[in-house]
Order: C-alpha cells, then structure tokens, then sequence
C-alpha cells in the first residue's frame, strides 16, 4: 500500500444469534475499536465435542486499523458467549485510499 494509506484488517467473529452479533458490532463501533461492522447469515460446520457440528450463525466482520486489532479481539473476547469465540484478523492489502483513511480517522486514536 503506498505510504499515505493507513494499514487496516478486517477482523471476523461469528454468534449464534442475530441479535447478539448485532450487539457486539454496535458495541465495537461505539466504542470506535472498529469504524464499521457487517453482519450477516452463514451456515458453519466444524468439529467441537467429538462430532462435525452444522449450525447457523451470524457473521461479523469489522473494519479497523492493524494497530488496534489486539484490542479489538480482546474486546470480542471479553463480550462473547463462546467458550472459544472465533476472531480472525485479516489484513487489507489494497482499496480505495478515501475509505482506508476514513477507517483510520473513525476509529480510536
């Protein structure tokens, strides 16, 4: 990325209901750990207590700055029912420099 675009990841975590992963994402923004968050449905299937499991869930992806994804999964960690939440951070290598600078600026400093 050229040197004016501020490095951003998207960091993932999934609920098993809308409702909470609504609530983790406006948490998130509001707290300005993210500056956006996507939520949506998807079906998962992996192994958990001896057996594949296949269940519905609620993705989360937020968008926020690489240096603030420790505490971004930290804060998922913190507010999440899982006994092993997913959070998966994955780095942005490229987009529109307008939208990665408005990540940077709508997060905490």
């Amino acid at each position: 990325m050229p040197a004016t675009t501020p490095d951003v990841v998207v960091v993932t975590t999934t609920h098993a209901t809308e409702d909470q992963a609504r609530a983790l994402a406006a948490a998130a923004v509001r707290e300005r750990l993210a500056a956006c968050a996507q939520v949506q449905p998807i079906r998962s299937l992996y192994w958990w207590d001896g057996e594949v499991q296949d269940t519905s869930e609620w993705r989360v992806d937020l968008k926020t700055r690489a240096d603030l994804a420790d505490r971004l999964t930290a804060f998922i960690g913190a507010h999440h029912d899982y006994d092993t939440p997913e959070v998966v951070v994955v780095p942005v290598t490229g987009g529109s420099p307008a939208y990665l600078r408005w990540v940077a600026t709508e997060t905490a400093g």
